[in-house]
């Protein structure tokens, strides 16, 4: 069931919401529970049972590390339990991947092959084994207390609009928003309205870019040319940002509407100046994830800086894995690694804030590394990346191409590129914080203010119905985190 689809729009949320109105907060708990079952299961399937037990062996796991934690049992309790996690994932989402790279090199060595089994993906279990591990990792450090309801934990775990794709959020983020909460009128309406920005970032920016997108990177070499190459990854760079973070903004307003308040996940990482900071704005709760539970761990800043190197490159291979089984996102992680070590090595991180043309280049600097690690990202193999990458280079192989870059750009492509590169950016927000008179001196005339927000509720609602008549319209899309 996805946030688009007319079923969850017009039945499941509208029901869900309806119900929660119950003022009883422990009957709002369970309802959200069963709702969250309802919702994974109607994906899942079978696999709704595998989650349940994890919810439940974790929650089991939790209370014994809160209560041995100071002693050998709770430490190897801790590892048993991130292990079991880390189990379940390893075999459901890199059995293959494991064993074809086997197979490959058995097969270099003139030994005979082994048979691989196929096995099937849970949706969204990479989400739910970070969420997991937080959870029992924070116990173990008393930076949370482990939940003693059975329900409360389940939910925490289990909770629909963050369920799939994140974000991954703490427990204890929202430990104290699980027994007591208030679901006031304010909050359901910002809740509406990011849920609508998400759902229009997603039907008409995201989908309608994908197609120019998948199209170009399915093209031969020799029907490649360079301004083609780099019209697919353009269009590739925003279709994964608006996709994305477009399912994120509907997770916080989801969240909202039923009084939770999540952590943001998206700070405009395509205005990054550095790689550095692409990544304070970039999949913050991913990258919060690694930097607490791993790169910390590793020693993090606190030791020599060869080893900080060895470091980032490390975390950063992991996370390029724990994207997707296959050999294309460990470079596209190592890649992000080395640059990440050459800007420390250049002494970026201890730098002022550039200012004037300096910002300028290095937002250009900063854009150019993301846009051609995002090749490694969405090719479906390294030869297919380095191909695309010799293209954009102008090392092109096509000699009378047929396809051209102009062909790809149809006026909705065009429309979806343009409200794509300003949505990209603080344009928006900032202009609405001026009309509303917010940090400004000069207080905007009661029409012009009253004017904005008619208008705002007017785009609002064309943008949902568009979306919505998309959505009835289109072909199955899911979130491209979703295979993840």
């Amino acid at each position: 069931m996805l946030f688009t689809a007319p079923s969850f729009l017009f039945v499941f949320l509208p029901v869900v919401l309806a119900l929660h109105l119950v003022p009883h907060q422990v009957w709002r708990n369970a309802l959200l529970l069963v709702a969250s079952v309802v919702f994974y299961a109607s994906g899942a399937g079978a696999f709704t049972g595998l989650i349940l037990a994890s919810i439940a062996a974790n929650y089991l796991a939790a209370l014994a590390i809160d209560r041995w934690r100071e002693g050998a049992a709770g430490r190897w309790l801790l590892r048993a339990t991130i292990t079991a996690n880390l189990a379940v994932l390893v075999v459901f989402k890199y059995t293959g991947f494991v064993g074809a790279n086997l197979n490959a090199g058995l097969a270099f060595f003139g030994l005979g092959t082994m048979a691989v089994p196929a096995v099937t993906l849970p949706i969204g279990i990479s989400f739910f084994t970070f969420h997991a591990i937080s959870y029992v990792m924070d116990v173990a450090r008393r930076d949370a207390v482990a939940q003693k309801r059975p329900m409360e934990a389940a939910l925490y775990l289990l909770f629909f609009p963050q369920l799939i794709a994140g974000p991954i959020i703490r427990y204890r983020e929202i430990a104290d928003q699980l027994p007591v909460r208030a679901v006031r009128l304010d909050d359901m309406a910002y809740g509406v309205r990011r849920f609508v920005i998400g759902l229009a970032k997603k039907m008409l920016i995201a989908n309608t870019l994908a197609l120019p997108a998948d199209r170009i990177f399915a093209l031969a070499p020799s029907d490649l040319t360079t301004a083609t190459a780099w019209l697919g990854v353009v269009c590739y760079t925003l279709q994964l940002y608006f996709d994305f973070s477009g399912y994120s903004d509907m997770a916080l307003g989801l969240g909202r509407m039923f009084g939770f308040r999540f952590p943001e996940n998206f700070r405009y990482p395509y205005v990054a100046t550095s790689v550095q900071d692409f990544w304070r704005r970039w999949h913050l709760s991913l990258s919060a994830w690694f930097r607490d539970y791993l790169y910390v761990p590793l020693g993090g800043n606190r030791v020599a800086p060869a080893r900080v190197y060895v470091n980032l490159v490390t975390v950063f291979a992991l996370c390029g894995l724990w994207h997707g089984a296959n050999w294309t996102f460990v470079v596209w992680g190592l890649f992000h690694g080395a640059f990440l070590v050459i800007e420390r090595m250049a002494g970026q991180a201890r730098r002022p804030a550039a200012t004037g043309v300096w910002r300028l280049a290095g937002h250009a600097y900063a854009l150019l590394v993301v846009m051609v690690g995002w090749v490694f990202f969405r090719a479906g193999s390294l030869t297919e990346a380095m191909q695309m990458l010799a293209a954009m280079a102008g090392r092109s192989s096509a000699a009378l191409p047929a396809y051209d870059a102009v062909w790809f750009i149809t006026p909705e492509v065009a429309l979806a590129l343009v409200a794509g590169v300003i949505g990209a950016t603080p344009i928006a927000p900032r202009l609405a914080r001026v009309l509303a008179g917010e940090g400004t001196a000069v207080t905007a005339p009661s029409w012009l203010t009253g004017g904005a927000s008619a208008g705002v509720v007017v785009l609002l609602s064309a943008l949902f119905v568009m979306s919505v008549l998309l959505s009835a319209a289109g072909t199955y899309s899911p979130f491209i985190y979703f295979r993840f």
